[in-house]
């Protein structure tokens, strides 16, 4: 199983932003599809977003369309999402994971049981 790291989370105002990243340990995400996931506490892990491998296709989840963007820096070997206009129901751990397909998040979002590769996970608070 390979590591990834998430940064970025923190304490953030009702309409703030934030802007998480998520970096490999060790080992390139050329290949890897990404997703973004978000786990509150007392309720099940939800997918947010993700991303294909070649960054032509992105998927949201309803509750984060128009306020969310994901995108890739293959350059800087980094995968990235834009949250914008957050609500204090957005609080949560939000996770990285990557799987090497070419095929993931063709359109839709990719269940979290299909990635085998996690990070340990980043805090966002929204609150006033």
């Amino acid at each position: 199983q390979l590591q990834l790291v998430e940064s970025g989370g923190g304490l953030v105002q009702p309409g703030g932003s934030l802007r998480l990243s998520c970096a490999p340990s060790g080992f390139t995400l050329d290949g890897y599809a990404i997703g973004w996931f978000r786990q509150a506490p007392g309720k099940e892990r939800e997918a947010v977003s993700c991303i294909s491998s070649s960054a032509d296709n992105a998927a949201y989840a309803d509750s984060v369309k128009g306020r969310f963007t994901i995108s890739r820096d293959n350059a800087k070997n980094t995968v990235y999402l834009q949250m914008n206009s957050l609500k204090p129901e957005d609080t949560a751990v939000y996770y990285c994971a990557a799987e090497r397909s070419y095929y993931y998040c063709s359109g839709n979002l990719v269940p979290f049981e299909l990635y085998e590769n996690w990070g340990q996970g980043t805090q966002v608070t929204v609150s006033s």
